[in-house]
């Protein structure tokens, strides 16, 4: 079940979205849980008290609490990074303001099943690839974690660490052994890191910024490396 919101001030957009989502439901067999919300404030109190969505079609222009706050507070605020927001709106000329929310795609209106279906495919390829786990032990009890919800792994002196948005584990290990049952969506930047690209939030030819602020160097043996995955995968 993927519990989907759309959020828009036009009731037809909002009807046309949902009935689009409905239709692509039953021809892929997926089963999808529809929530409509007009103001951006609506759908933030809905968030703010612990509810959850998989994926977010975010009009940008709503009347007072825009989408882009909207998004903002999702991901700086609620500090959820897993929910799959696809801006929607009749300007193409947001891309630089939306940056910083990390949307995983922007749709401009009209739109049609065809945008649709190529975002929820794209979606829940990326929500199944979050939920894949990452398994390892830490002293005698054995630890799943949700392999999108791991920024990096920093490789210390014997120990190395899995930091997440909320949480730092250790375990015992190397980062090249760890590399082998990974999901695509990490890349080893140094001998000492290995980072999952969604939580990139600046990058240049010597570093990394994540989304929380912490800064990462790459190495220069991984610098062409780097730059070319995730030029690849923007």
């Amino acid at each position: 079940m993927y519990n989907i919101g759309i959020c828009d001030d036009g009731e037809n957009i909002c009807t046309a979205i949902e009935n689009m989502l409905l239709r692509y439901a039953e021809e892929k067999t997926v089963q999808v849980e529809v929530q409509i919300w007009y103001t951006g404030e609506g759908l933030r109190d809905y968030l703010a008290q612990g509810n959850h969505l998989d994926i977010l079609f975010l009009d940008i222009e709503l009347f007072e609490m825009t989408g882009i706050e909207v998004g903002s507070y999702i991901r700086s605020v609620l500090d959820n990074m897993g929910l799959q927001i696809i801006y929607i709106s009749g300007k193409a000329s947001y891309a630089l303001q939306l940056f910083k929310t990390q949307p995983m795609d922007f749709l401009v209106k009209p739109i049609l099943q065809d945008h649709i279906n190529h975002a929820m495919d794209t979606a829940i390829k990326i929500i199944k690839k979050r939920n894949e786990r990452f398994e390892f032990r830490q002293g005698k009890d054995y630890y799943y974690i949700a392999m999108g919800d791991i920024m990096y792994f920093e490789s210390g002196a014997k120990k190395i660490k899995i930091v997440t948005p909320h949480d730092v584990y250790e375990m015992y290990g190397k980062l090249k052994d760890i590399m082998k049952g990974l999901t695509d969506d990490f890349i080893m930047i140094h001998q000492s890191y290995v980072i999952n690209k969604e939580y990139v939030l600046r990058y240049t030819y010597e570093m990394v910024e994540l989304v929380n602020g912490t800064i990462l160097t790459i190495s220069k043996i991984n610098r062409k490396q780097v730059r070319e995955r995730i030029l690849r995968d923007e």
